[in-house]
């Protein structure tokens, strides 16, 4: 090896090295805080889809009419209802009875 390629080589791990380190300082949050994160822009969609007519109904729109199922259709017409006696998207952190073990 010449004495050019002798000096390359520390040089490449010194950069592999770095670009590790930066890599690993770059990890996403904590679970925790993603959950977090998640439900509070869910509670912030939720308020502006039942709280701005206009923006539900471009929601619905672009959600619903691609459906050309009826029952589907109707299926996902009723996700959209708020108010009293609506299906809140939401309800507890519990997993769905399909999902539990028994």
């Amino acid at each position: 090896m010449s004495g050019r390629h002798r000096l390359c080589l520390p040089v490449l791990a010194a950069a592999a090295l770095i670009a590790a380190a930066a890599a690993a300082s770059a990890q996403p949050a904590p679970r925790s805080e993603s959950a977090q994160q998640n439900v509070k822009e869910s509670e912030q969609y939720e308020r502006a889809l039942c709280g701005n007519a206009a923006f539900r109904a471009k929601r619905i729109k672009q959600e619903c009419d691609p459906i050309t199922d009826p029952q589907l259709h109707e299926s996902c017409l009723a996700s959209f209802n708020c108010g009293p006696g609506a299906q809140h998207r939401r309800r507890s952190n519990k997993a769905p009875p399909s999902e539990t073990i028994r």
